[in-house]
């Protein structure tokens, strides 16, 4: 991790995590490893920490949000840049990994009813990486284009038939 090897990063990680679960009163435990090769929402992390226990429902609830909020707390109190968050996923039970399908399954529904129908479709709001995932996903189809729109958490991706000259 950008210079830093797994314990190091353990050492910063845990003592800052099972502080943030505490307050939280949320009972679960984590595990912090090495990935091996999974793609994940955030990309191809190098790190992995995984969450299990009585409460990890509470943590897939809404999306995944406590799980991202936990997640974005930890990289501010760490004061990790966006390049070192890209290398740290946080997941439980494969929830990103199957969130990652969903959102490539959604682009690829949407880009065959624009195509066919020739309207654009608009997109539930999606975090950043969310959206980034649908515009990737979608980057090679010639027959549709996307754009983001909307502000905050009401982001949406709007996929469009492609314009012919």
């Amino acid at each position: 991790m950008a210079g830093q090897n797994l314990e190091d990063f353990k050492n910063e990680l845990e003592p800052v995590l099972k502080e943030l679960l505490q307050k939280a009163r949320l009972n679960v435990i984590f595990r912090v490893e090495i990935a091996q090769g999974q793609e994940f929402i955030s990309g191809v992390p190098e790190v992995i920490v995984n969450f299990s226990g009585i409460d990890e429902d509470i943590l897939l609830a809404r999306n995944g949000g406590a799980l991202e909020a936990i997640e974005h707390l930890c990289g501010e109190i760490l004061h990790m840049g966006a390049e070192e968050r890209s290398l740290i996923a946080f997941d439980c039970h494969g929830y990103k990994e199957g969130r990652l399908q969903e959102l490539k399954l959604t682009a690829a529904t949407a880009a065959e009813q624009v195509a066919t129908t020739g309207m654009p479709i608009e997109l539930n709001a999606m975090n950043s990486r969310e959206r980034r995932i649908i515009h990737v996903a979608l980057q090679g189809n010639a027959a549709v284009r996307t754009e983001s729109a909307g502000y905050g958490p009401a982001r949406k991706v709007i996929v469009h038939p492609s314009v012919t000259n």
